[in-house]
Protein backbone atom coordinates (compact mmCIF):
# COMPACT_ATOMS: atom_id res chain seq x y z
CA UNK A 1 0.00 0.00 0.00
CA UNK A 2 2.69 2.18 0.48
CA UNK A 3 2.99 3.45 -3.38
CA UNK A 4 -0.66 3.41 -3.54
CA UNK A 5 -0.93 5.56 -0.38
CA UNK A 6 1.56 8.02 -1.11
CA UNK A 7 0.34 8.45 -4.81
CA UNK A 8 -3.04 9.60 -3.37
CA UNK A 9 -1.62 11.74 -0.74
CA UNK A 10 0.29 13.53 -3.02
CA UNK A 11 -2.71 13.88 -5.83
CA UNK A 12 -5.69 14.00 -3.35
CA UNK A 13 -4.55 14.64 0.11
CA UNK A 14 -3.00 17.77 -0.66
CA UNK A 15 -5.67 19.27 -2.53
CA UNK A 16 -8.06 18.83 0.12
CA UNK A 17 -5.59 20.60 3.05
CA UNK A 18 -4.71 23.81 0.97
CA UNK A 19 -8.57 24.13 0.38
CA UNK A 20 -9.55 23.72 3.86
CA UNK A 21 -6.62 26.01 4.56
CA UNK A 22 -7.29 28.90 2.42
CA UNK A 23 -10.96 28.75 4.00
CA UNK A 24 -9.69 29.08 7.18
CA UNK A 25 -6.48 31.01 7.48
CA UNK A 26 -6.57 32.28 3.15
CA UNK A 27 -3.43 31.27 2.78
CA UNK A 28 -1.66 27.58 2.60
CA UNK A 29 0.88 27.08 4.95
CA UNK A 30 3.54 24.66 2.98
CA UNK A 31 5.15 23.44 6.38
CA UNK A 32 2.18 22.11 8.03
CA UNK A 33 0.85 20.56 4.91
CA UNK A 34 4.13 18.48 4.73
CA UNK A 35 3.61 17.30 8.16
CA UNK A 36 0.70 16.44 8.02
CA UNK A 37 1.24 14.61 5.01
CA UNK A 38 4.24 12.96 5.68
CA UNK A 39 2.34 11.27 8.59
CA UNK A 40 -0.20 9.64 6.87
CA UNK A 41 2.15 8.81 4.32
CA UNK A 42 3.98 6.61 7.05
CA UNK A 43 0.81 5.48 8.98
CA UNK A 44 -0.11 2.36 7.04
CA UNK A 45 -1.73 1.37 10.16
CA UNK A 46 -4.01 4.22 10.80
CA UNK A 47 -6.60 2.66 12.86
CA UNK A 48 -4.38 0.39 15.21
CA UNK A 49 -3.49 2.72 18.77
CA UNK A 50 0.41 1.98 19.78
CA UNK A 51 -0.01 1.19 23.82
CA UNK A 52 3.26 0.48 25.19
CA UNK A 53 1.70 -0.73 28.65
CA UNK A 54 0.97 -3.22 27.13
CA UNK A 55 4.20 -6.03 26.89
CA UNK A 56 6.05 -6.25 23.52
CA UNK A 57 5.17 -10.05 22.78
CA UNK A 58 1.01 -9.38 23.91
CA UNK A 59 1.25 -6.68 21.99
CA UNK A 60 2.57 -8.23 19.12
CA UNK A 61 -0.29 -10.88 19.28
CA UNK A 62 -2.97 -8.48 19.65
CA UNK A 63 -2.04 -6.65 16.89
CA UNK A 64 -1.34 -9.87 14.49
CA UNK A 65 -5.44 -10.85 15.58
CA UNK A 66 -6.73 -6.98 15.46
CA UNK A 67 -5.14 -6.96 11.76
CA UNK A 68 -6.71 -9.96 10.57
CA UNK A 69 -10.10 -8.83 11.83
CA UNK A 70 -9.82 -5.72 9.98
CA UNK A 71 -9.03 -7.60 7.07
CA UNK A 72 -12.37 -9.59 7.47
CA UNK A 73 -14.19 -6.07 8.34
CA UNK A 74 -13.23 -4.36 4.94
CA UNK A 75 -13.89 -8.02 3.12
CA UNK A 76 -17.49 -9.10 5.04
CA UNK A 77 -16.15 -12.11 6.23
CA UNK A 78 -14.27 -13.78 2.96
CA UNK A 79 -11.30 -16.61 4.59
CA UNK A 80 -10.08 -16.98 1.55
CA UNK A 81 -9.63 -13.39 0.17
CA UNK A 82 -8.55 -12.33 3.80
CA UNK A 83 -5.72 -14.77 3.87
CA UNK A 84 -4.49 -13.80 0.21
CA UNK A 85 -3.88 -10.68 0.94
CA UNK A 86 -2.86 -11.15 4.73
CA UNK A 87 -0.64 -13.66 2.95
CA UNK A 88 -1.24 -16.35 5.58
CA UNK A 89 -3.12 -19.46 5.93
CA UNK A 90 -6.63 -19.88 6.31
CA UNK A 91 -5.94 -21.50 9.58
CA UNK A 92 -4.79 -17.97 11.42
CA UNK A 93 -7.81 -16.69 9.81
CA UNK A 94 -9.82 -18.83 11.23
CA UNK A 95 -8.41 -18.18 14.85
CA UNK A 96 -8.69 -14.79 14.61
CA UNK A 97 -12.46 -15.27 13.93
CA UNK A 98 -12.75 -17.69 17.09
CA UNK A 99 -10.36 -15.56 19.65
CA UNK A 100 -11.80 -12.34 18.85
CA UNK A 101 -16.06 -13.99 18.22
CA UNK A 102 -16.38 -12.20 15.39
CA UNK A 103 -19.90 -12.91 13.35
CA UNK A 104 -18.79 -12.91 9.68
CA UNK A 105 -22.31 -12.44 8.96
CA UNK A 106 -22.58 -9.09 10.79
CA UNK A 107 -19.39 -7.55 9.50
CA UNK A 108 -21.19 -4.53 7.79
CA UNK A 109 -21.52 -2.88 11.60
CA UNK A 110 -17.70 -3.50 12.13
CA UNK A 111 -17.36 -1.76 8.79
CA UNK A 112 -18.62 1.20 9.65
CA UNK A 113 -16.99 1.13 13.10
CA UNK A 114 -13.49 0.76 11.48
CA UNK A 115 -13.94 3.67 8.86
CA UNK A 116 -14.46 5.62 11.99
CA UNK A 117 -11.98 4.74 13.73
CA UNK A 118 -9.30 5.10 10.78
CA UNK A 119 -11.27 8.97 10.80
CA UNK A 120 -10.30 9.37 14.16
CA UNK A 121 -6.80 8.54 13.62
CA UNK A 122 -6.51 11.15 11.14
CA UNK A 123 -7.94 13.54 12.81
CA UNK A 124 -5.34 13.13 15.72
CA UNK A 125 -2.90 13.78 13.13
CA UNK A 126 -4.38 16.41 11.59
CA UNK A 127 -4.78 18.32 15.29
CA UNK A 128 -1.19 17.33 16.66
CA UNK A 129 0.46 18.79 13.51
CA UNK A 130 -1.64 21.60 13.52
CA UNK A 131 -1.15 22.29 17.48
CA UNK A 132 2.59 23.05 17.05
CA UNK A 133 1.62 25.91 14.77
CA UNK A 134 -0.60 27.54 17.21
CA UNK A 135 1.62 30.65 18.10
CA UNK A 136 2.09 31.14 14.69
CA UNK A 137 -1.10 31.62 13.08
CA UNK A 138 -4.09 34.29 14.19
CA UNK A 139 -5.96 32.72 17.13
CA UNK A 140 -9.05 33.11 15.21
CA UNK A 141 -8.01 31.62 11.84
CA UNK A 142 -6.12 29.03 13.94
CA UNK A 143 -9.25 28.17 15.56
CA UNK A 144 -11.53 27.99 12.53
CA UNK A 145 -9.08 25.65 11.02
CA UNK A 146 -8.69 23.57 14.00
CA UNK A 147 -12.80 23.30 14.12
CA UNK A 148 -12.33 22.00 10.69
CA UNK A 149 -10.43 19.24 11.34
CA UNK A 150 -13.37 16.39 11.39
CA UNK A 151 -14.34 17.50 8.28
CA UNK A 152 -11.34 17.21 6.77
CA UNK A 153 -10.59 14.51 8.21
CA UNK A 154 -13.63 12.66 7.23
CA UNK A 155 -12.92 14.05 3.34
CA UNK A 156 -9.22 12.43 3.64
CA UNK A 157 -10.74 8.95 4.37
CA UNK A 158 -12.53 8.35 1.63
CA UNK A 159 -9.53 8.57 -0.17
CA UNK A 160 -7.43 6.49 1.34
CA UNK A 161 -6.41 2.92 0.20
CA UNK A 162 -8.54 0.36 2.27
CA UNK A 163 -6.51 -2.66 1.19
CA UNK A 164 -3.53 -3.29 3.89
CA UNK A 165 0.29 -4.32 3.65
CA UNK A 166 0.51 -7.85 4.39
CA UNK A 167 0.63 -9.13 7.69
CA UNK A 168 4.59 -9.78 7.87
CA UNK A 169 4.91 -5.71 6.82
CA UNK A 170 2.39 -4.53 8.52
CA UNK A 171 3.62 -5.97 11.44
CA UNK A 172 7.03 -5.04 10.91
CA UNK A 173 6.02 -1.26 10.87
CA UNK A 174 4.20 -1.95 13.97
CA UNK A 175 6.85 -3.07 15.81
CA UNK A 176 8.71 -0.13 14.67
CA UNK A 177 6.12 2.25 16.07
CA UNK A 178 5.79 0.67 19.07
CA UNK A 179 9.28 0.39 19.95
CA UNK A 180 9.39 4.34 18.51
CA UNK A 181 6.87 5.36 21.43
CA UNK A 182 8.53 3.19 24.01
CA UNK A 183 12.43 5.06 23.39
CA UNK A 184 10.13 7.98 23.23
CA UNK A 185 8.98 7.71 26.63
CA UNK A 186 11.74 6.63 27.96
CA UNK A 187 13.79 9.52 26.35
CA UNK A 188 15.86 7.20 24.27
CA UNK A 189 16.69 4.80 26.95
CA UNK A 190 17.06 1.61 25.84
CA UNK A 191 17.41 -0.30 29.35
CA UNK A 192 14.60 1.47 30.75
CA UNK A 193 12.37 0.69 27.47
CA UNK A 194 13.72 -2.54 27.73
CA UNK A 195 11.81 -3.09 31.09
CA UNK A 196 8.77 -0.98 30.31
CA UNK A 197 7.62 -3.57 27.65
CA UNK A 198 9.11 -6.60 28.69
CA UNK A 199 11.81 -7.48 26.67
CA UNK A 200 15.75 -8.32 27.06
CA UNK A 201 18.14 -5.01 26.57
CA UNK A 202 19.48 -7.77 23.61
CA UNK A 203 16.49 -8.30 22.31
CA UNK A 204 15.34 -4.25 22.03
CA UNK A 205 18.82 -3.52 21.04
CA UNK A 206 18.76 -6.10 18.02
CA UNK A 207 15.27 -4.54 17.12
CA UNK A 208 16.20 -0.73 16.81
CA UNK A 209 19.14 -2.08 14.39
CA UNK A 210 16.50 -4.01 11.89
CA UNK A 211 13.83 -1.54 12.20
CA UNK A 212 16.41 0.96 11.48
CA UNK A 213 15.17 2.88 14.67
CA UNK A 214 17.34 6.55 15.38
CA UNK A 215 17.69 5.16 19.44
Amino acid sequence: MGVELENIVETKVKSLLEEAMHKSLGITVRELESDITDRLKRSALLSYTIDTSIPFKQAKRKFKQEYLARLLQLNLGNVAEVAKIANVDRRSVHRAIANLQIDVNNLREFLQRGTYVKQLAVQDIIEESLSAYKSSLHPRKYSALYKRAPEISKDITKELPERPEPLATALREFEKRYIEKALEETRGNISKAARKIGIRFETLHRKIKQLGISA
